[in-house]
């Protein structure tokens, strides 16, 4: 930042906002995953209407009264199906003034009010409830929609006035905000607080742009957004805060969503990031805060029949931890980066040629073991930033290359004129909250009159742990190719293996698995129904068994089994359950967040997802890929890790398994 822009950025912080928007912000990620696990609330359907009839006929005059009265002793608490109502409503917050203030003279706001996810206690408001609404009753959700039919009889003939505001098409432009925002990291003290910080400096620009009769649409980066949306959930305090910054309520404008090149959220975007850069010479955008894409598919099951079965399973036993200790991971952290190269000094204006900066990790990095080149964007015709995931320790190596302007084809002349490094250890706790702007001296190869600098702007992550990453290699040789069993199974395209070293991405053995027996004595037909694993130490375990359609794994601690076929566009496909200490189904192909991943030239039959079922995750959290193909694993956590392993290997090597189970329930 120059002085100018220091004194901008020192003016945006000198905003006063009244509430606590950290504390708001990590509430409403809260009461947004419970709505994601009450999905009912996203469609048009019975539960999302009855919902929008009892937000207007009942939550907002029983607000009305308890704003101007309270009507209980303690907090009022709000039900679930009213909140997310009223949260959508808020969102419009101009809309949202006007309504309350035609209807009951005032704005409402929340005072006195607890999130549904926050009332321990419900008790004294299901009383006041009951008592102004003897019919209808306070907890709604988790009613199937059979039930729900006769409800908004009672509404009918409803005389008071409400809003005509159409609720519902402000819920379906919201149920996809909460994918935007899920990742671990957005409960982190520090990237809240630079949202914070961001969110004032977004203010800024709007004021300058109304103080300068600048019309210019504003798109927030989505750091921005959800303090923007937290601010907005105070209603009361947003209308006067933001009265108070630029002299009228600020809309909140969520109708456009297209994000077509040229379209007007896009220059919004352009002409955001361009002003930004300009008033505060920092970069707009930041790591872990931009646009992820569409959420995935729902799993192609209904939720009632998978998570309706299930038979939530308590801590691990002391079985279960032993044989999960067969298997020693270190636990890694990794951080997603975002890197520019924003300008250089000092480089001699006589130098022909196109500049670049190389960078890779300096120390070896599981996740970012490649070399990648950007240009610096004052010297090029458009920005560019990488982006890209790394662990959370170590070095970036950057080096400033030239590369002649002509090209003679196969030739590599490029020249490294300097070097420098970047400890994300030391810049982690900074590079969380605010991407930084620095200026890198460079250690250079060519004697100039003065040192080279290149400008950076660098935003980090705050760390979450890494996906375990394993790889089944072949013990025995096939195909005939004497160094086979040196190739891991990616490289050999090997359906089946009775004897395989599971090892980590840096090649080291992790555990053998093979099919056998613990004595040597028994037939082969008993060998074929086992699986046992040789530690690193030499010990050897029976790992699995199949008995009668099931397989038993870790001495019972584990199960797993065909449990249904499902219907997917009229298709009958296999599912497996392994139940334990979690219950997973596995599913066949990319689900969840996997589906918009590539993952090479592999068979599509051939890859599996791991998913976890809950309380928690009603509908499903992606918890391990399995390449079976290629014997890859990825697995995300770490009680998962042997139980993935084994289900890998016992369905790559015992195709009837499915057979004979499907034989056994007659299908």
């Amino acid at each position: 930042m120059d002085t100018q822009q220091e004194l901008e950025w020192a003016e945006a912080q000198k905003i006063v906002l009244s509430e606590n928007l950290v504390a708001t912000a990590k509430q409403q990620l809260l009461f947004l995953a419970e709505v994601d696990r009450n999905r009912d609330l996203y469609d048009d359907g019975p539960l999302l209407r009855i919902a929008v009839y009892r937000y207007k006929y009942c939550w907002l005059p029983l607000l009305a009264k308890h704003t101007e009265s309270p009507v209980t002793e303690i907090p009022l608490v709000v039900p679930l199906d009213c909140e997310w109502i009223w949260h959508c409503h808020r969102l419009n917050p101009v809309r949202y003034k006007t309504d309350c203030i035609e209807l009951y003279g005032r704005i409402l706001g929340n005072s006195k009010v607890l999130s549904s996810t926050q009332g321990t206690s419900k008790e004294e408001s299901e009383k006041v409830w009951d008592s102004m609404y003897p019919s209808e009753p306070y907890e709604l959700v988790g009613l199937n929609n059979h039930s729900l039919q006769g409800f908004a009889e009672n509404f009918l003939e409803a005389k008071q006035s409400t809003t005509n505001y159409d609720l519902i098409s402000a819920v379906k432009r919201q149920t996809t905000f909460f994918y935007q925002v899920s990742r671990p990291y957005w409960k982190v003290d520090t990237f809240l607080e630079g949202a914070v910080a961001r969110y004032k400096g977004f203010l800024h620009l709007i004021k300058r742009n109304r103080e300068r009769h600048i019309s210019r649409f504003s798109v927030p980066t989505y750091d921005i957004d959800l303090i923007w949306h937290s601010h907005q959930l105070h209603p009361v305090s947003y209308c006067n805060d933001l009265v108070a910054i630029m002299g009228k309520v600020l809309e909140h404008d969520d109708t456009d969503s297209n994000r077509t090149k040229g379209q007007k959220l896009d220059v919004g975007f352009s002409e955001t990031t361009r002003q930004w850069e300009e008033t505060f010479g920092s970069r707009y955008w930041k790591a872990g805060a931009m646009y992820r894409g569409n959420p995935p598919s729902p799993l192609p099951v209904d939720k009632y029949k998978i998570v309706g079965t299930h038979q939530f399973c308590s801590a691990p036993s002391s079985n279960t931890n032993q044989n999960q200790n067969l298997i020693q991971l270190p636990q890694k952290l990794l951080v997603q980066v975002m890197l520019e190269f924003v300008d250089v000094r000092n480089f001699p204006s006589e130098h022909k040629g196109k500049l670049l900066v190389s960078f890779n990790k300096k120390q070896e990095d599981v996740l970012f073991n490649t070399k990648k080149q950007l240009s610096i964007s004052s010297k090029s015709q458009g920005k560019q930033v990488a982006v890209f995931q790394c662990e959370s320790n170590g070095e970036l190596l950057l080096e400033l290359i030239s590369r002649p302007s002509f090209n003679f084809r196969g030739l590599k002349l490029h020249k490294v004129l300097g070097k420098t490094s970047i400890n994300l250890e030391d810049l982690q706790n900074v590079a969380s909250k605010l991407p930084i702007e620095k200026w890198l001296d460079l250690t250079c190869t060519v004697n100039w009159s003065k040192p080279i600098s290149i400008r950076i702007g660098l935003s980090l992550t705050p760390p979450v742990s890494v996906p375990y990453k394993l790889h089944f290699v072949s013990m025995l040789p096939f195909k005939k190719s004497y160094f086979s069993f040196l190739l891991p199974r990616r490289s050999q395209q090997i359906k089946c293996c009775t004897n395989i070293n599971v090892v980590n991405e840096a090649r080291n053995k992790i555990i053998n698995i093979q099919t056998g027996n613990l004595s040597t004595e028994n037939t082969k037909s008993s060998i074929n129904k086992k699986v046992i694993g040789r530690t690193a130490s030499g010990n050897t375990h029976l790992l699995a068994e199949l008995k009668g359609t099931v397989w038993s794994m870790m001495n019972s601690n584990w199960v797993l089994q065909i449990k249904k076929t499902g219907d997917e566009d009229k298709r009958l496909f296999e599912l497996f359950e392994l139940t334990g200490t979690r219950n997973v189904v596995i599913f066949p192909g990319r689900k969840l967040e996997y589906e918009t991943r590539n993952y090479g030239n592999g068979e599509e039959s051939r890859l599996m997802t791991a998913v976890k079922f809950s309380p928690k995750y009603p509908y499903g959290k992606a918890v391990a890929l399995m390449d079976l193909e290629y014997g890859f694993l990825e697995i995300k956590e770490e009680w998962l890790v042997l139980p993935a392993i084994l289900s890998a290997f016992i369905l790559s090597n015992f195709p009837e398994f499915s057979n004979e189970s499907k034989e056994e329930n007659g299908t």
